[in-house]
């Protein structure tokens, strides 16, 4: 089993606007410097992450995307599947007709998979890591690296 870069891409940047909510709106283009995501690819996903009311929108000077909801209220499964990422394990869907139309000698099994695996990503909301420290480390290296901030007004928050 694989999760896709469609699926880790979108946690990845939800998280990046999680991580500077303070700091206010987050362009695509530091998403897209900082996490090493092209620029079309996040407007493919932020259109999926909008559609589903996960993100705004924020227009003019110093816009950019965030948080439509808090992030104790997104769970690591909502975003996966608001790309049109599956979290299904069965090579039949779940619909069950693995084998001929019937289900193969594991399609239980992994179908319990799946659900076990939605059950533990849904458990998880992002922020759950936005507050762990290892992760803010992490963050403030980037932020450096890749100067962001530096030019807004919001720098020092």
């Amino acid at each position: 089993m694989r999760l896709s870069t469609k699926g880790r891409y979108a946690v990845t940047a939800m998280m990046d606007i999680a991580l500077h909510d303070k700091r206010g709106p987050v362009t695509l283009a530091d998403i897209s410097q900082c996490q090493g995501i092209s620029l079309s690819y996040l407007e493919q996903l932020f259109s999926k992450l909008r559609k589903h009311g996960l993100v705004e929108g924020v227009r003019g000077p110093g816009g950019g995307y965030r948080l439509a909801r808090s992030a104790s209220d997104i769970s690591i499964a909502q975003i996966i599947q608001s790309v049109d990422e599956k979290l299904d394990m069965t090579s039949c869907g779940g619909k069950g007709n693995c084998s001929k139309g019937e289900k193969c000698l594991t399609h239980h099994l992994w179908h319990d998979l799946s659900c076990k695996l939605y059950d533990f990503l849904s458990g998880i909301k992002l922020d759950q890591y936005v507050n762990r420290p290892d992760i803010n480390e992490l963050v403030i290296k980037q932020d450096a690296q890749y100067g962001r901030f530096l030019n807004r007004s919001d720098a020092a928050a």
